[in-house]
């Protein structure tokens, strides 16, 4: 009876997102910010006048396009973006790229490798041990995935029409944790400003902000974590990220750059225009007309 229920369960599950998905492509891009936005600020927000970070953001996205910021949203083609300035020595060793999940050979792939969608957010497969996966059941996944065009759900334009392809890449990890540390630099008209670091990916996830001096910052968002209850000290090569951002984010009013720093090496992991899709939440509130300043909007 009970698996019966998981099945019941999962079709109608499957069923909802189906009807969601079109329901969201029913409406305009103002109608789903305006939704979307009011179900998770409990609020309308100013498209006219923005004045806060989330609002500008939305802002961005009815009234700023940029060819590049589409190439840069693409997993695959942002290389040739960071190949072009910053050089193709910070770029994650690539084994593969797929048009469908059928041209995935697992065998011919190494123990560990993540699997990631070019055209989208959070599609993201990490494999630590390749013989412990369910394949069949992540093909499906995966499936879904290429599928999918997130643009309808948050009207970020910048996936809208990028081609659904799957890229594979090394597994990094650091050799002492075993973990990966993510440094997201907060960018704005291209100058660095915060870096917000993540940590405890394979446990318990950690947020925490600091400033271009590596002050730690007071405030934490956008997602809903606790700060890291031991001093995270700063990375050896912390500077050399700051100029690597700066250079990467010069085309753009907006752009969070993000990198990892592994081993003593510093690797490229992707341009991200728009955090949270513009729904999350700074704590203390005040931080999102704090960050929303520092956002000058294109004319």
């Amino acid at each position: 009876m009970r698996i019966k229920n998981l099945i019941k369960s999962s079709m109608i599950g499957s069923i909802y997102k189906d009807i969601r998905y079109f329901y969201y492509k029913s409406l305009s891009s103002k109608q789903v910010i305006n939704r979307r936005f009011i179900s998770k600020n409990n609020r309308k927000p100013n498209l006219q006048n923005p004045s806060t970070f989330n609002e500008k953001l939305q802002w961005l996205k009815l009234n700023w396009y940029s060819p590049n910021a589409v190439k840069c949203a693409d997993k695959y083609e942002v290389r040739n973006y960071v190949k072009e300035k910053i050089g193709d020595q910070y770029l994650n060793e690539l084994y593969g790229v797929y048009n469908s999940v059928d041209e995935i050979n697992i065998d011919q792939l190494p123990k560990a490798f993540v699997l990631k969608a070019t055209h989208g957010s959070g599609s993201i497969l990490i494999c630590k041990d390749k013989n412990k996966e369910d394949w069949n059941k992540n093909f499906k996944m995966m499936r879904k995935w290429l599928k999918r065009n997130i643009y309808w759900y948050t009207r970020e334009w910048v996936y809208k029409d990028i081609q659904p392809r799957i890229i594979c890449e090394k597994y990094l990890e650091e050799i002492d944790t075993k973990e990966l540390t993510d440094y997201k630099l907060y960018c704005f008209n291209g100058k660095p400003t915060y870096c917000q670091v993540i940590k405890g990916r394979n446990s318990k996830k950690t947020i925490d902000f600091f400033d271009t001096n590596w002050n730690h910052m007071g405030f934490n968002g956008l997602q809903r974590a606790p700060h890291y209850p031991q001093e995270i000290p700063k990375p050896e090569k912390y500077e050399k990220m700051l100029k690597l951002a700066k250079k990467l984010s010069e085309d753009f009013p907006f752009v969070r750059v993000d990198l990892y720093y592994v081993n003593q090496k510093i690797y490229f992991g992707e341009l991200t225009f728009f955090p949270m899709s513009g729904f999350g939440a700074f704590n203390p509130i005040e931080w999102d007309k704090k960050m929303g300043d520092l956002l000058e909007l294109p004319k």
